[in-house]
Protein backbone atom coordinates (compact mmCIF):
# COMPACT_ATOMS: atom_id res chain seq x y z
CA UNK A 1 0.00 0.00 0.00
CA UNK A 2 2.37 1.97 0.97
CA UNK A 3 4.32 1.84 -3.00
CA UNK A 4 1.03 2.86 -4.13
CA UNK A 5 0.94 5.72 -2.70
CA UNK A 6 3.98 6.55 -3.69
CA UNK A 7 3.20 5.96 -7.12
CA UNK A 8 -0.14 8.14 -7.02
CA UNK A 9 2.24 11.29 -5.15
CA UNK A 10 4.67 10.98 -8.49
CA UNK A 11 1.80 11.13 -10.85
CA UNK A 12 0.24 13.79 -9.23
CA UNK A 13 3.47 16.22 -8.72
CA UNK A 14 4.52 15.50 -12.84
CA UNK A 15 1.34 16.27 -14.51
CA UNK A 16 0.09 20.00 -13.60
CA UNK A 17 -2.95 20.48 -16.25
CA UNK A 18 -2.52 24.63 -15.64
CA UNK A 19 0.66 24.62 -17.21
CA UNK A 20 0.19 22.21 -20.01
CA UNK A 21 -3.11 24.31 -21.22
CA UNK A 22 -0.86 27.66 -20.79
CA UNK A 23 1.80 25.72 -23.28
CA UNK A 24 -0.77 24.71 -25.80
CA UNK A 25 -1.86 27.97 -25.81
CA UNK A 26 1.04 29.54 -26.20
CA UNK A 27 1.69 26.48 -29.32
CA UNK A 28 -1.26 27.83 -30.86
CA UNK A 29 -0.67 31.63 -30.62
CA UNK A 30 2.77 30.82 -32.16
CA UNK A 31 1.02 28.77 -34.80
CA UNK A 32 -1.83 31.81 -35.85
CA UNK A 33 1.31 34.08 -35.56
CA UNK A 34 3.29 31.98 -38.32
CA UNK A 35 0.23 30.96 -40.49
CA UNK A 36 -0.59 35.07 -40.48
CA UNK A 37 2.44 36.01 -41.77
CA UNK A 38 3.36 33.37 -43.83
CA UNK A 39 -0.51 34.36 -45.35
CA UNK A 40 0.90 37.77 -45.63
CA UNK A 41 4.34 36.72 -47.83
CA UNK A 42 1.67 34.50 -49.90
CA UNK A 43 -0.39 37.59 -50.41
CA UNK A 44 2.64 39.99 -51.24
CA UNK A 45 4.06 37.48 -53.49
CA UNK A 46 0.93 36.63 -55.48
CA UNK A 47 0.30 40.38 -55.59
CA UNK A 48 3.84 40.88 -57.32
CA UNK A 49 3.15 37.70 -59.85
CA UNK A 50 -0.32 39.43 -61.04
CA UNK A 51 1.43 42.87 -61.74
CA UNK A 52 4.45 41.09 -63.04
CA UNK A 53 2.44 39.14 -65.47
CA UNK A 54 0.06 42.22 -66.36
CA UNK A 55 3.25 44.37 -67.10
CA UNK A 56 4.05 41.22 -69.42
CA UNK A 57 1.09 40.99 -71.27
CA UNK A 58 0.56 45.18 -71.60
CA UNK A 59 4.14 45.26 -73.48
CA UNK A 60 3.36 42.19 -75.36
CA UNK A 61 0.20 43.77 -76.50
CA UNK A 62 1.82 47.47 -77.09
CA UNK A 63 5.15 45.43 -78.89
CA UNK A 64 3.14 43.86 -81.09
CA UNK A 65 0.92 47.06 -81.84
CA UNK A 66 4.27 48.82 -82.65
CA UNK A 67 5.81 45.91 -85.17
CA UNK A 68 2.22 45.51 -86.87
CA UNK A 69 2.58 49.55 -87.58
CA UNK A 70 5.45 49.25 -88.90
CA UNK A 71 4.65 46.44 -91.06
CA UNK A 72 2.03 48.40 -92.58
CA UNK A 73 4.49 51.11 -92.96
CA UNK A 74 6.57 49.20 -94.91
CA UNK A 75 3.59 47.40 -96.97
CA UNK A 76 2.76 50.91 -97.92
CA UNK A 77 6.53 52.45 -98.88
CA UNK A 78 6.85 48.85 -100.96
CA UNK A 79 2.86 49.80 -102.48
CA UNK A 80 3.98 52.94 -103.47
CA UNK A 81 7.26 52.04 -104.91
CA UNK A 82 5.87 50.07 -106.90
CA UNK A 83 3.15 51.73 -108.08
CA UNK A 84 5.22 54.82 -108.74
CA UNK A 85 7.43 52.38 -111.36
CA UNK A 86 4.63 51.31 -113.18
CA UNK A 87 4.04 54.57 -114.01
CA UNK A 88 7.68 55.22 -114.94
CA UNK A 89 7.93 52.45 -117.38
CA UNK A 90 4.36 53.17 -119.18
CA UNK A 91 6.35 56.29 -119.97
CA UNK A 92 9.34 54.02 -121.72
CA UNK A 93 10.39 54.83 -124.95
CA UNK A 94 13.35 52.31 -125.65
CA UNK A 95 14.47 49.09 -124.25
CA UNK A 96 17.36 50.40 -123.09
CA UNK A 97 15.26 52.81 -120.74
CA UNK A 98 13.46 50.06 -119.57
CA UNK A 99 16.54 47.99 -118.86
CA UNK A 100 17.96 50.97 -116.52
CA UNK A 101 14.78 52.30 -115.26
CA UNK A 102 13.95 48.21 -113.80
CA UNK A 103 17.64 47.65 -112.40
CA UNK A 104 17.14 51.08 -110.59
CA UNK A 105 14.15 49.98 -109.01
CA UNK A 106 15.06 46.26 -108.69
CA UNK A 107 18.76 47.67 -106.68
CA UNK A 108 16.64 50.68 -104.72
CA UNK A 109 14.11 47.97 -103.68
CA UNK A 110 17.02 45.82 -102.59
CA UNK A 111 18.10 48.14 -100.46
CA UNK A 112 14.74 49.40 -98.87
CA UNK A 113 14.67 45.39 -98.60
CA UNK A 114 17.69 45.83 -96.38
CA UNK A 115 16.97 48.58 -94.50
CA UNK A 116 12.94 47.71 -93.46
CA UNK A 117 14.79 44.21 -92.17
CA UNK A 118 17.08 46.30 -90.21
CA UNK A 119 14.10 48.68 -88.80
CA UNK A 120 11.84 45.27 -87.92
CA UNK A 121 15.00 43.63 -86.25
CA UNK A 122 15.39 46.66 -84.11
CA UNK A 123 11.57 46.73 -83.17
CA UNK A 124 11.77 43.15 -82.50
CA UNK A 125 14.83 43.21 -80.15
CA UNK A 126 12.77 46.27 -78.55
CA UNK A 127 9.95 44.57 -77.97
CA UNK A 128 11.16 41.38 -76.67
CA UNK A 129 13.58 43.59 -74.06
CA UNK A 130 10.12 45.22 -73.32
CA UNK A 131 8.51 41.66 -73.18
CA UNK A 132 10.94 40.17 -70.90
CA UNK A 133 11.80 42.78 -68.71
CA UNK A 134 9.06 42.68 -65.64
CA UNK A 135 9.86 38.99 -65.85
CA UNK A 136 13.84 40.05 -65.34
CA UNK A 137 13.27 42.47 -62.75
CA UNK A 138 10.64 39.95 -60.73
CA UNK A 139 13.25 37.37 -60.59
CA UNK A 140 16.30 39.89 -59.93
CA UNK A 141 13.89 40.67 -56.90
CA UNK A 142 13.21 36.91 -56.20
CA UNK A 143 17.00 36.51 -56.16
CA UNK A 144 18.09 39.42 -54.00
CA UNK A 145 15.72 38.45 -51.35
CA UNK A 146 16.62 34.78 -51.41
CA UNK A 147 19.95 36.17 -51.05
CA UNK A 148 19.53 38.43 -48.31
CA UNK A 149 17.38 35.83 -46.37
Amino acid sequence: MATAKKTEDAFAMTFDPSKFVGSFREFAEKGALQSKEAYAKMKTAAEEATKTVEATFENAQSGSVELGLKAIDALRTNAETSLSHMEALLGVKSVSELVELQTTFIRKQAELAVQQAKTMQEATRKVAENVAKPGKEAAEKAMSSFKGA
